[in-house]
């Protein structure tokens, strides 16, 4: 009897299963490592052994060449493109690394990146040698001195450049993984970023259900469902990101109006400003401008902090 692809309930019971055993063994680790050496340097080794405890369990799994407990769970196996045989040692190899290794080396590289480059120069002396001194014997030391190195090379204009590059970094992998698990549920297949870099897919050992295809259209209908939230999620966030622009753009404005004029200048009517009256951000503004505009938007015009308009204070003698 051929062996059938396994469907999309399947993939996922699999994975539900081996998370759960995951979880098992991380905490038993954890637990261990803690009573042994202490709480202090459980907490500095933490994302360490969680990802000794990941490594273990697939290495005697799938690097193994046999079926994890989620796949015996539902009776699927691992095969390779040709659907006829099973993964060779190699594609198993890149499997567990990138399922395992590279989420955590990924995850640490571009925090280590983000703290050195929103760091001020303060941040050389005491407190990164205290950080240091926590992670001397850890891989987080290796890269810290690494990305000192490498963001040292950067001008202080290509620092600020490099900090939004890092959050729309880090943003797009959410994004990315949200889009392939809406891929998974139109398509069926790979349900891991892993398992499609390593080409691997799974067949069920059970013959064919009957119920196939009304799982099938329910999950493309959820991941139409889910394909059109992402759509949503990205036009808000570039909207917000234009907002924020705006907003700088509107500051710089601001700055160059009042360090260019000696005449105090409101920045809603560009003339000089009368009444003045500050919001708690600590902007200033014409007293009938800036009320005139709280009647249409409850926010500041430059920075775009929300504030109630009875928060106003008018600056009585003030120019």
């Amino acid at each position: 009897m051929p062996l059938a692809p396994a469907n999309q309930s399947q993939l996922i019971r699999s994975s539900q299963k081996d998370e759960f055993y995951q979880t098992f063994l991380r905490n038993n680790a954890n637990e261990t490592f803690q009573t042994l050496a202490g709480s202090k340097r459980w907490l500095d080794w933490r994302r360490e052994i969680e990802l000794l405890s990941d490594l273990a369990y697939y290495g005697l799994t799938t690097f193994s060449g046999f079926q994890t407990l989620g796949e015996e769970y539902v009776n699927i196996v691992q095969v390779d493109p040709t659907k006829r045989r099973i993964p060779s040692r190699a594609r198993r190899s890149l499997l567990v690394l990138c399922h395992a290794f590279f989420p955590y080396l990924l995850d640490k590289v571009l925090m280590c990146l983000e703290n050195e480059l929103e760091a001020g120069q303060e941040s050389a002396g005491g407190v990164s040698r205290r950080q240091a001194a926590s992670w001397r014997w850890s891989l987080e030391s290796w890269l810290k001195k690494w990305m000192q190195h490498a963001v040292g090379l950067l001008s202080e204009p290509q620092r600020k450049a490099c900090v939004p590059v890092v959050f729309v970094l880090q943003q797009s992998l959410t994004l990315l993984h949200r889009l392939h698990v809406a891929l998974f549920y139109v398509s069926g297949s790979f349900y891991h970023l892993s398992k499609r870099a390593a080409g691997i897919s799974y067949l069920r050992v059970i013959g064919r259900d009957g119920d196939d295809a009304t799982i099938s259209s329910s999950y493309r209908l959820l991941g139409a469902v889910s394909l059109l939230q992402l759509l949503i999620t990205v036009c808000l966030q570039l909207n917000n990101f234009r907002q924020r622009q705006r907003a700088r753009q509107e500051w710089k404005l601001y700055r160059n109006l009042s360090s260019s004029s000696r005449a105090a200048r409101c920045i809603l009517c560009l003339e000089e400003r009368r009444h003045s009256t500050s919001t708690p951000c600590g902007h200033l503004f014409c007293w009938e401008c800036i009320t005139e505009w709280c009647n249409t938007k409850a926010e500041c015009p430059l920075c775009r902090e929300k504030f109630q308009p009875h928060r106003l204070v008018y600056l009585r003698n003030y120019s």
